[in-house]
């Protein structure tokens, strides 16, 4: 009977980060399994940058930030290995999803790309629905079949070229460590889909700008159930609902920008 042993492939783990502190210690520890650990970092001023210098199992990389999508690219371009483990800084590999993925990757090879369900942590406090109680991403995929797709610079789109599996073990997501900070992301984040939304040249109008937030908050309070996780589902959905607001808003100042850009060139 012929030997059955199959070599388990190596593993690139990929973050991006600017001022992540707090955050991205948990996720470098968490991903300590991997045979390779590449941070590209955003030129962070917290101290990001130089604690990810100290790590000897890091490989820390400036380059300035564009866009999601363009950093992803970016950080993927330097990866050694096939299969990529691509996490957030804010972002945890529990023990149980750790072993699920060492045992995917040194079966059988079914799949090009797998999901990953993540479980939202508010604080240190579980956020159990809020709208965020389906949500998944691919995390882990091979290399040679996937790309990000150049549609989207916010909340970026894997493209796979083969099949998706799915993991059963969730991700930790620590997303919410205080308001400000939370704040501060979704009206970044918003600002991101105004640009990605003007680029397609979708127009603002003020419908959208009252009634899309709103509806945002109702869908993910009233309708996601966010109403059941108390307080913090409030705080979640109203911060959700005003990035939504800032891409509105922003969407108008781009389009008056450009319409100053166009008089000021006209003979």
């Amino acid at each position: 009977m012929k030997d059955s042993y199959q070599t388990t492939p190596s593993i690139s783990a990929l973050v991006i980060t600017y001022n992540e502190i707090g955050y991205i210690e948990k996720c470098l520890e968490s991903i300590a399994f991997a045979d390779e650990i590449i941070v590209i970092d955003s030129y962070s001023t917290d101290g990001t940058y130089e604690y990810l210098l100290q790590q000897e199992n890091v490989r820390v990389i400036q380059h300035p930030f564009k866009n999601f999508t363009a950093q992803k690219s970016y950080a993927l371009e330097q990866a050694r290995n096939d299969w990529i483990l691509f996490v957030d800084a804010d972002e945890v590999v529990t023990e149980q999803l750790r072993d699920e993925i060492q045992e995917t990757l040194a079966g059988p090879q079914t799949h090009d790309a797998y999901w990953f369900y993540r479980q939202f942590m508010f604080e240190n406090n579980r956020l159990r629905f809020s709208g965020w109680q389906t949500d998944k991403n691919h995390r882990l995929f091979k290399k040679s079949k996937v790309k990000f797709t150049d549609r989207k610079l916010v909340h970026e789109t894997l493209e796979v070229n083969g099949t998706s599996g799915k993991m059963r073990s969730k991700l930790m997501h620590y997303c919410y460590k205080d308001f400000e900070d939370y704040k501060g992301k979704m009206l970044h984040y918003g600002r991101l889909k105004a640009r990605e939304a003007f680029y397609k040249e979708k127009h603002f109008n003020y419908l959208s700008l009252y009634v899309k937030p709103f509806w945002k908050f109702f869908n993910n309070y009233i309708l996601r159930l966010g109403i059941m996780d108390g307080k913090k589902g409030i705080t979640i959905c109203y911060l959700n609902a005003l990035s939504v607001y800032e891409r509105f808003r922003e969407l108008k100042r781009l389009e008056k920008k450009n319409e100053l850009a166009y008089y000021l060139v006209m003979p």
